[in-house]
């Protein structure tokens, strides 16, 4: 159900250095760094994510990003979210940047929280 997960930090470079402790003796390390945002897992599969963002409030967003089997399911996720009053981060499409064959959408939840559909083509 759930394919990734993330948090944003107020202090990204001190959660990294964190992170990386505490995850070591789990057999997790970071697997891929895009200075501003920071993936943890095994090898190829990132599925806890630290990010940070300026002007980020206290009561900093969750992100979560649920499995879907298909294209078409990404965008069942987009059009029941819309329906039931989301707001549009992204619209379905192709994520090249992330991956090949990344398909996600993005909304904001009614508190806040940015949720996202991705399929893994």
């Amino acid at each position: 159900m759930i394919d990734h997960l993330g948090i944003n930090c107020a202090d990204l470079a001190a959660s990294k250095t964190f992170y990386d402790q505490v995850l070591a003796p789990l057999g997790y390390g970071r697997v891929l760094d895009y200075d501003v945002a920071v993936g943890y897992g095994t090898e190829n599969d990132p599925a806890f994510w630290l990010s940070s963002y300026a002007n980020m409030p206290p009561q900093r967003e969750v992100h979560v990003a649920f499995r879907a089997a298909d294209v078409a399911a990404v965008h069942a996720f987009h059009d029941a979210a819309v329906a039931a009053g989301a707001e549009v981060l992204h619209e379905p499409r192709p994520w090249p940047e992330y991956h090949p064959g990344y398909y996600g959408a993005f909304v904001r939840d009614l508190d806040g929280n940015n949720i996202e559909a991705v399929f893994h083509g």
